[in-house]
């Protein structure tokens, strides 16, 4: 099936009251994991390739980008292409000619004056392109290097000022989550979703939803979250399914006969968040 785009997506989920979930892939295995968990699912998916895993891929962003979006066109899902978490202005350029339908420009270490212009620069080049642009207010926790404290809160009225002025088609606020959580335990600020969500015209994107309970995830989507973000949960499944087989068998050397079981386990982490996702409104 051709790729579809993020915009229209998030726009029919926002539409329908539920969640779209985004997954970031690292390897081949990923994308096909999110592929398959999407059909499983009968769900739409968003597909992300974030910068970090650009430069675990020696920096170049063609290859990866590439056979994700063959693995997404050979999938009867409706899948979309995003490029997640990027900072390197020279990376978000090259999204357009990688075939991304979006990007999440994330100045949010800036002071929020320099976040403010960056991200406008970053959404005029996007939208003369046709490109869909998320941004970042409230910095996430959890990213290396992060400096931010785990409190960490978005301001409603901030984020409307900030959604006005650089002109972003969605918006990922701080709301209690955290990236690369391995345990499900953070427990999200549900009031303030829903404040942002009166306060600011666009979608909002939930990060670090892999350390999120289902019930918190349900209850975000129905207070006003459209984009749900998911990766570590992908890697835990992912790596435990391969320590499993690994210690089942220790004379094993094909990758083939660990990473199909870590695919598997994948595929079947990504069926869970769709149905927890799309049934959130009604939780």
């Amino acid at each position: 099936m051709p790729l579809v785009t993020t915009a229209e997506l998030v726009r029919e989920a926002r539409a329908a009251g539920h969640g779209v979930a985004a997954f970031n892939v690292i390897t081949l295995e990923h994308a096909e994991a999110v592929a398959a968990g999407a059909e499983a699912a009968g769900r739409p998916a968003v597909v992300q390739i974030s910068q970090n895993a650009v430069r675990f891929h020696g920096g170049r962003l063609a290859p990866v980008a590439a056979a994700t979006a063959e693995v997404c066109r050979a999938s009867s899902a409706r899948l979309a292409l995003h490029l997640d978490h990027v900072d390197s202005v020279e990376l978000l350029h090259a999204a357009h000619r990688c075939g991304f339908s979006s990007v999440m420009f994330d100045a949010s270490k800036l002071p929020y004056a320099d976040n403010v212009k960056a991200t406008a620069r970053a959404v005029r080049w996007g939208h003369e392109r046709e490109i869909w642009v998320e941004a970042e207010l409230g910095a996430v926790g959890g990213k290396a290097g992060d400096a931010h404290t785990p409190g960490v809160r978005t301001d409603p009225v901030e984020a409307a000022g900030f959604t006005a002025a650089t002109g972003v088609d969605a918006l990922a606020v701080a709301v209690g989550s955290s990236h690369a959580m391995t345990e499900r335990t953070a427990t999200l600020d549900v009031e303030l979703i829903a404040r942002l969500r009166q306060a600011v015209p666009v979608p909002l994107v939930l990060h670090g939803s892999s350390g999120v309970p289902d019930g918190q995830l349900r209850r975000a989507v129905a207070a006003g979250m459209v984009k749900v973000n998911v990766g570590t949960a992908l890697n835990v499944a992912f790596t435990g399914r391969v320590r499993e087989l690994l210690a089942a068998d220790q004379a094993v050397v094909d990758p083939r006969r660990y990473l199909r079981g870590a695919r598997e386990a994948m595929a079947a982490t990504v069926a869970r968040f769709l149905a927890v996702v799309g049934d959130g409104a009604a939780g």
